[in-house]
């Protein structure tokens, strides 16, 4: 099956260095991004099937890379099963575990958390929920894990560790030689930074992210609860870790952090999660909302924004989704102008703080959702036909 998107106001690349894709339209072969340019040329090739975009933005679909599942798109903690596929009808095709930390029963043991990051790894290899791509299993640190434990779980298809922090220790003493053995594998290595979240789990100050130096700060601004912003600055001028703000957390601190970044010319180390599902609730519209909060009130161009949710954050966690480039899966989604909304296209919507409509969503070269039923409809609705 060949398709090609046209008529699209912008096709938004996915990375910083290059944002705007040079055409109007995009060529999906079989499931595979083919090439990207004009709509008249990529008409002119031989296809089956068309999608006229009508003006809506095309981007790559969206990366939540700070969720906790726990098999699937079950989570019991919020009694909750669907959640991923509301993610998916939000523009976020790829969804990334940081724990299972709602696993029933967690026991904050070598054997507990080991066990639940493989059963939950391989879980995610199986589930395909509506079409979104979960990857689960995520470690929870605990004191004792062997370098056997660790040749295990990578058996198992571990490749993650869950925010440090929410096991039972956050002494370094404790969980520095866990931490250097998920290092040496590759694995990205993320770190609660804030209050405590859950019962049972810590508070951490940023002073703990210049000593053990993740690769990702978890929810700068709060996983609920913040932290002072000269901590975080702190953090941000002693690392290179990336800066992850969430939809839980503090909508304050969120647009201090972007400010920050965007004027110390940081922003490739932005990130946007949910954190969820969490007592926040669900969140289908986290990422999108977080880039509308960043571009109204922080002042961050739309275009770059887009670019830290997408190809900027697959970059980091080493998957080939998040860019729109031939040879590279055809995740696709299209934004556009909320019905009743200002502005001409999504990225107005975004700096008027609006979220915008999800018009479609593609996994794969296919279409999962048509228009989304999380958001309001589209000013211009997409077309979609097969070839004369």
């Amino acid at each position: 099956m060949i398709t090609v998107v046209h008529g699209a106001s912008a096709v938004i690349g996915g990375r910083l260095a290059d944002p705007v894709a040079n055409g109007d339209a995009v060529r999906i072969d079989n499931g595979v991004i083919d090439r990207v340019g004009t709509s008249a040329d990529l008409l002119a090739l031989p296809h089956d099937e068309t999608i006229d975009a009508a003006g809506g933005v095309v981007i790559p679909g969206l990366i939540d890379p700070h969720t906790h599942p726990v098999l699937g798109d079950f989570t019991p903690r919020q009694n909750t099963l669907g959640w991923v596929g509301a993610h998916l009808n939000g523009g976020v095709t790829t969804l990334i575990s940081a724990g299972e930390t709602h696993w029933p029963g967690r026991q904050r043991t070598p054997i507990g958390a080991k066990s639940i990051a493989m059963a939950a790894a391989q879980s995610s290899l199986a589930l395909r929920p509506g079409g979104a791509k979960l990857h689960g299993g995520a470690l929870l640190i605990e004191p004792g894990l062997t370098e056997a434990d660790f040749d295990e779980m990578e058996r198992a298809g571990v490749r993650l560790v869950g925010e440090v922090g929410l096991g039972s220790s956050i002494d370094p003493r404790d969980i520095r030689e866990s931490i250097e053995q998920a290092r040496s594998r590759g694995w990205v290595i993320p770190m609660h930074v804030g209050g405590a979240s859950v019962p049972g789990s810590h508070v951490v100050a940023g002073s703990l992210v210049a000593e053990l130096r993740p690769d990702v700060v978890s929810h700068a601004n709060g996983g609920p609860t913040a932290r002072p912003l000269a901590e975080i600055v702190s953090a941000i001028e002693s690392t290179d870790a990336a800066i992850e703000v969430v939809q839980a957390g503090n909508t304050r601190a969120l647009v201090d952090i972007v400010r920050h970044l965007d004027s110390e010319g940081l922003l490739h180390r932005l990130q946007f999660g949910t954190d969820s599902p969490s007592g926040t609730g669900i969140m289908p519209l986290g990422i999108l909302r977080s880039i509308a909060y960043s571009a109204a009130f922080g002042g961050v161009d739309p275009v770059s924004a887009l670019c830290c949710a997408t190809g900027e954050v697959a970059a980091r966690y080493h998957l080939d989704v998040g860019v729109i480039d031939a040879g590279r899966p055809a995740d696709l989604v299209i934004l556009d102008v909320p019905l009743g909304g200002q502005g001409s296209t999504a990225l107005d919507s975004f700096t008027g703080g609006d979220v915008p409509s999800v018009a479609l969503v593609m996994v794969d070269g296919e279409v999962v959702a048509f228009p989304s039923r999380m958001t309001p409809p589209p000013t211009n609705r997409p077309v979609v036909a097969a070839a004369h």
